[in-house]
């Protein structure tokens, strides 16, 4: 039952993760709740291997560090997708 919360928590953060990114962003009108959460998880692991890197501190756990980086990590995900899509058209 832990791993069936831990996966809810993670749906949930994520969501709100890429929401808050999306509307940083100006994607939000783009986005469904779907690519919200994708980008939520995704920004997140992008912002914790980032926070990583510069010697930050790990992002690890719920608290409002990793919420942050995982903010973060969606926002830098959103403008390398917006450079990508931008140099494809």
């Amino acid at each position: 039952m832990p791993d069936l919360v831990n996966i809810i928590v993670w749906l949930i953060l994520g969501g709100i993760s890429g929401w808050i990114a999306s509307l940083i962003t100006s994607k939000d009108s783009e986005m469904g709740i779907g690519s919200n959460i994708l980008v939520g998880i995704l920004g997140a692991v992008l912002g914790g291997w980032l926070t990583g890197i510069f010697g930050w501190g790990p992002a690890t756990g719920l608290n409002i560090w990793s919420f942050f980086v995982s903010i973060g990590g969606s926002v830098i995900l959103l403008a390398i997708l917006s450079m990508i899509k931008g140099k494809s058209e």
